[in-house]
């Protein structure tokens, strides 16, 4: 508020400023996504929300690069944020938008970039052959113009259908699309990957051709961001990787499901996302609580390393204790053990965190973490503690 007094009392135009201080706001929240590079980008919030986390834009730009193209037509560009992954790893880019003013923040936010060239106008209609393209790329709008998610694919905007349908002509086709997208309907000849950064599933994309070098089939892609000292007293961050697959036409994992043992995994939400839970259970060396609920137990630690899940594939929980559900009897057993604040995660139950939080009104002064879900079929309250360092 006092900046923009300040620009007002200095004589610049309101609307101005206005637009000023939005982008100021915009840039600062692109921080998460761009880092460093927000400062000297353009935003829309339309645009901020649904543009590619650069950690991820770099991911997209190594399979272009690993699949021998050169040229890649980014057909949706929105912000810029994945054509400037492409530019930066060398790839030609022609991108394109069909809002105007969007592929003007674009040719700003690529200004940088000589191998990129933004143009206003429908990406579809492109004669891909003539442009010399040899891979696309594409981010259809998921949401209308008054900001709601669009959830069926055939309102994106392109339609899905159409996009994909361009593989008949370069067969390198890209297309990142909404995480919650069913697995229902997807092409068979695609590499479907669900992604998730430090715990958020941000995206599933949709690999065509020589972009899924290993083939068609399902798979969850998990970033984590680690911090390490470098040997000079300096915190640096590097992201660590870790995935999990399933062939097209494979056999599907069946795994076993028993009683709650020492140890509690949640998968991470790509696994899920993913429907690859039951290849977590197979890496953790565990078994479900319950066939319809993705939390993994184990009877000893999982194994951490190069060959287990220690890049983050789950997240481990030393269990304490397991009783039914009941709100007295759970009441009573945080108050004897002076629990105040309490870490609820629940699935498979109509519990409402926020609401039991108030029910069991706790005044204690230490931690604790419970999860509320089905074992067997019934509703248990599982006491655990996280396993730190895991």
């Amino acid at each position: 508020m006092t900046l923009a007094a300040g620009l007002r009392a200095q004589g610049v135009d309101p609307g101005l400023a206005a637009a000023a201080m939005t982008q100021s706001r915009l840039r600062a929240k692109g921080r998460e996504k761009f880092g460093e590079f927000a400062a000297g980008m353009l935003f829309t919030q339309a645009g901020l929300e649904q543009a590619t986390r650069l950690v991820v834009a770099a991911r997209h730009a190594q399979r272009y690069v690993g699949a021998g193209v050169t040229h890649v037509a980014d057909l949706t560009c929105g912000l810029g944020g994945d054509a400037m992954a492409f530019a930066g790893s060398g790839l030609r880019v022609l991108a394109t938008d069909v809002d105007e003013p969007t592929a003007a923040l674009a040719t700003v936010n690529l200004r940088h970039q000589p191998e990129a060239v933004v143009r206003h106008g429908d990406g579809l209609a492109l004669d891909l052959a003539a442009e010399g393209v040899d891979g696309v790329f594409a981010d259809p709008a998921r949401r209308t113009r008054s900001g709601s998610r669009v959830f069926d694919p055939r309102a994106y905007a392109p339609p899905l259908d159409a996009v994909w349908a361009l593989r008949d002509q370069v067969p390198a086709v890209g297309i990142k699309v909404g995480p919650g997208i069913s697995h229902n309907g997807l092409p068979q000849d695609a590499e479907a990957q669900w992604v998730s950064v430090d715990g958020d599933v941000v995206e599933a994309g949709l690999w065509f051709g020589p972009l899924a070098p290993d083939g068609p089939g399902r798979c969850a892609l998990v970033l984590r961001t680690v911090r390490e000292d470098d040997g000079a007293g300096q915190t640096v961050a590097r992201t660590v990787a870790q995935s999990v697959r399933q062939d097209a036409g494979s056999p599907e994992v069946v795994p076993d499901a028993g009683g709650v043992g020492a140890y509690l995994y949640e998968p991470d939400g790509a696994v899920v996302r993913a429907g690859l839970v039951a290849h977590a259970a197979l890496a953790l060396g565990g078994r479900l609580v319950d066939r319809t609920i993705a939390y993994v137990t184990t009877d000893s630690p999982a194994p951490v390393g190069p060959n287990g899940l220690g890049a983050g594939l789950a997240t481990g929980y030393r269990v304490l204790d397991v009783m039914p559900f009941g709100l007295k009897r759970l009441r009573a057993y945080l108050r004897e053990r002076d629990v105040g604040r309490l870490t609820i995660k629940k699935r498979g139950t109509a519990v409402v965190p926020e609401q039991l939080r108030k029910q069991l009104d706790l005044k204690g002064s230490q931690e604790g973490t419970i999860v509320l879900t089905r074992v067997g079929g019934a509703q248990q309250v599982i006491v655990v503690e996280p396993l730190t360092g895991r």
